[in-house]
C-alpha cells in the first residue's frame, strides 16, 4: 500500500476523501450542492455520489449551501464539473422547446452583418434577418445595436450552430392581441390617446393602442388644413375623440379638432355687425376672398364688398396679405361672416331717403364696378345705384368697363327712386343732356338773342349795318 501524504488542511482532506467515492460520468448534467469553497475552487456534492470540482468563477451570486446543476467535464484524480455547461444546455433546451412553444426569450443585438442582426442570447450566437428587427420601416437600423430585446426562435439547430429568431414576429402578435382587446373597449363618444403613424393626403392614421383610426384632415383642426403633414408629424402623441367604429369594414374615424376650443363659440360677441377687423387672406375664390380672422375662423369678402378700385387677383389681395375692413353680418348656426372692406354707414341709408334724393336730381357717386348691363356707382357708405347701360352715354357695343374705371367719381341724374326695393336707377345721358340745356340757356340769357358772327360773316353783318346809315 502506497504512503498517502498528510492533507494539509481539511479542504484538502475532504478533497481527498471525494476520490474514493463512486464517480459519474462525463457529459452527465447532476444536481449538486456547494458545500465548500476555497481558492479558485468550490466543493460541489453531486447528490451523494461523490464530490466534484467547480471553477470558482463559474458561482456568480452562489455561495456554500446553495443548489447547483452542472455537467461533469473530467474524471480522474478529481472529478471535474462546469455549471456553464450545465447552463448552455439548459438553453439549448428551452431553445428547441421555444421553437414548438413559440415562448419568447431574452437576447442582445451585439453586431450587425450582411442581412441581419448577430443576436447572443445567454451566450448562444443567434441571427435576426434584417426584416425581423422591427415592424416598422424606415427606423435607423444602427439604432438597435446594442440593445436587448425579447425574441420568437424561429429555427433552432444545436448541432450546425444554426440560431435564428425575430423580434418583428412578437412586435406582430403583440399588436394583434392589443387589437383585439382595442375592438372589444373602443365605442364611439370615447376620449383615448393615441400616436400618429403616418400621414396621406386626406389626413392622418393614429393607433390608439393596437388598431388604427383615421382623423380625415377636416378632423385635425377647426381651421382650414391643406395637407395633415402641415399640422401632424409622424410619431407625435395626440388625444382623439371617437366618431364612429365599424367593426365589420375594420374602421375607426377620429377627431382632434372636437376636442378643441370651437372659435365659433361666442362669435356674434366678438364679432359683432360694424365690428372693424384685421386679416389674412387664406383663400381667393371668384366670388371673393376668405380671410382668417382668427385660427379656424374665416369671414367672406364679397366681390361687391372691395373697395372700389380694388380687382381681385390684385397684389393687396393675394394669399398671405393682410387686410382691414368691417363686419356686415354674422351667422353662427351656419357658421358663416359676412365681411365688409368698404365703409359702414352710421345708420340705414334707405331711411328716410326720399329727405335725400329726388328723381331728376344731380349727384356726385363713385363708380364700384362695371357688368354687361351697366356700371354701380355708389353714392354714399351703403347706398349704391345702377346706371343701366342704355343710359350711360357711350356708343352702342361699348364695353361699360372699359369707359367707367372703379374709384372713378362721375356725376349722375337720379332717374328712378325704389325705396320698397332698394333701388336707385341712375343716368349719364341725362346728366349730360341737362347740362346741354344749361348751357343753351346760360348762353340765350347772357345778351342779344342775335347769333355772333366770325370772319366773313361778320364783315358782312358790319357792311349792311353801314349802308343802312
Amino acid at each position: 500500500m502506497t504512503d498517502q501524504p498528510i492533507p494539509s488542511n481539511d479542504f484538502e482532506l475532504a478533497l481527498r476523501e471525494s476520490l474514493d467515492a463512486e464517480t459519474a460520468v462525463i457529459g452527465d448534467l447532476i444536481r449538486g450542492t456547494i458545500v465548500a469553497v476555497h481558492g479558485d475552487v468550490a466543493l460541489v456534492d453531486i447528490a451523494g455520489k461523490s464530490e466534484a470540482v467547480l471553477p470558482r468563477d463559474e458561482l456568480e451570486d452562489l455561495g456554500t449551501g446553495d443548489p447547483v446543476e452542472v455537467v461533469v467535464t473530467g474524471i480522474g484524480e478529481e472529478i471535474r464539473v462546469s455549471r456553464r455547461l450545465a447552463l448552455e444546455l439548459q438553453l439549448k433546451e428551452k431553445l428547441a422547446d421555444a421553437v414548438e412553444s413559440g415562448e419568447a426569450v431574452e437576447g442582445k443585438v451585439v453586431g450587425r452583418r450582411k442581412g441581419g442582426f448577430d443576436v447572443t442570447i445567454a451566450g448562444v450566437r443567434g441571427f435576426c434577418p434584417m426584416s425581423q428587427i422591427s415592424d416598422l420601416r424606415g427606423e435607423d437600423l444602427d439604432s438597435h445595436l446594442g440593445q436587448t430585446y425579447t425574441f420568437k426562435v424561429l429555427e433552432f439547430d444545436p448541432d450546425q450552430r444554426k440560431l435564428v429568431v425575430s423580434r418583428a414576429a412578437l412586435l406582430r402578435e403583440e399588436k394583434e392581441r392589443l387589437r383585439a382587446d382595442a375592438w372589444e373597449r373602443l365605442e364611439p363618444g370615447a376620449v383615448v390617446d393615441g400616436t400618429v403613424g403616418s400621414l396621406t393626403e386626406f389626413g392622418a392614421f393614429v393607433d390608439i393602442g393596437g388598431v388604427d383610426g383615421l382623423v380625415h384632415v377636416t378632423e385635425i383642426a377647426h381651421h382650414r388644413v391643406n395637407r395633415p403633414s402641415d399640422a401632424l408629424a409622424i410619431g407625435q402623441p395626440v388625444t382623439v375623440k371617437i366618431l364612429d367604429v365599424d367593426r365589420a369594414k375594420n374602421r375607426i374615424s377620429l377627431s382632434i379638432k372636437q376636442l378643441l376650443a370651437n372659435p365659433w363659440d361666442g362669435v356674434d360677441e366678438r364679432y359683432a355687425p360694424r365690428t372693424a377687423f384685421s386679416g389674412t387672406v387664406v383663400r381667393a375664390t371668384d366670388f371673393g376672398v376668405f380671410v382668417e380672422l382668427e385660427p379656424g375662423l374665416d369671414g367672406l369678402v364679397h366681390v361687391s364688398q372691395l373697395q372700389p378700385g380694388v380687382e381681385l387677383g390684385s397684389a393687396e389681395l393675394a394669399v398671405g396679405a393682410t387686410v382691414q375692413g368691417w363686419v356686415r353680418d354674422v351667422d353662427p348656426t351656419n357658421h358663416r361672416i359676412g365681411l365688409t372692406m368698404r365703409r359702414l354707414p352710421d345708420r340705414d341709408p334707405w331711411e328716410r331717403i326720399e329727405m335725400r334724393y329726388q328723381e331728376g336730381q344731380v349727384v356726385e357717386g363713385t363708380v364700384e364696378n362695371g357688368a354687361d348691363f351697366g356700371v354701380f356707382v355708389e353714392l354714399e357708405p351703403g347706398l349704391s345705384g345702377l346706371i343701366p347701360i342704355s343710359e350711360l352715354g357711350v356708343e352702342r357695343g361699348t364695353d361699360p368697363r372699359s369707359v367707367f374705371q372703379p374709384g372713378e367719381k362721375v356725376k349722375v341724374k337720379v332717374m328712378t327712386l325704389d325705396p320698397g326695393r332698394q333701388r336707385i336707377s341712375l343716368s349719364v345721358r341725362a346728366y349730360q343732356h341737362e347740362q346741354e340745356r344749361q348751357e343753351y340757356a346760360g348762353h340765350m340769357s347772357s345778351g342779344s338773342a342775335e347769333p355772333t358772327m366770325t370772319g366773313f360773316g361778320a364783315q358782312l353783318q358790319a357792311a349792311l349795318k353801314g349802308n343802312k346809315k
